[in-house]
C-alpha cells in the first residue's frame, strides 16, 4: 500500500532569493525565483510558501505557474526582509512528463543577508539558493 508508492526525487529545480534593484520604485528588493535547470518543461507548478518558528507562523501564500519552460526561471514573489528572522519554507509541486514531483525548499532563519549573496548563473543575479 503506502510502501508501494514511489515518489521520484526532484533534481535540477531550485528556489532562490535574490536581492535586486526595482526600477519602478527605485529600491533594492528581495524576490523569490524558481529555476528550472531541466531540459524539459515543468507543467502546473504550484508553490506554497510559509514563514515559521517555534511561536509564529505566517499565512500561506500560493502561486501557480501553468508552464515553466526548460532552462528558464520565473519570479514567484516579493519577500519582506522582516521574514528572514523566520524559517521560510517553499513547497513546490509540478508535473514533468505526466509524473508528479514535489519537494520542500527551506531558507533557515537569519541565513538570508547581503553578505551571503552569490552569483546565480541561471539568473545572472546575486542571490542565495534554498536547501
Amino acid at each position: 500500500m503506502k510502501k508501494d508508492i514511489q515518489i521520484p526525487e526532484v533534481t535540477n529545480v531550485e528556489i532562490a532569493v535574490v536581492y535586486e534593484y526595482n526600477d519602478i520604485y527605485k529600491t533594492n528588493d528581495w524576490n523569490i525565483y524558481i529555476i528550472n535547470k531541466k531540459e524539459v518543461d515543468l507543467e502546473m507548478v504550484v508553490i506554497v510558501s510559509q514563514g515559521f518558528n517555534d511561536t509564529k507562523t505566517t499565512s500561506l501564500l500560493r502561486k501557480k505557474i501553468e508552464k515553466l519552460p526548460a532552462n528558464s526561471f520565473a519570479k514567484v514573489e516579493f519577500i519582506q526582509p522582516e521574514l528572514f528572522k523566520l524559517h521560510n519554507r517553499f513547497h513546490v509541486t509540478f508535473f514533468e512528463r505526466n509524473t508528479l514531483f514535489d519537494k520542500t525548499f527551506l531558507f533557515e532563519k537569519d541565513t538570508v543577508k547581503e553578505g551571503a549573496l552569490r552569483m546565480i548563473p541561471e539568473l545572472n543575479k546575486r542571490g542565495i539558493l534554498a536547501i
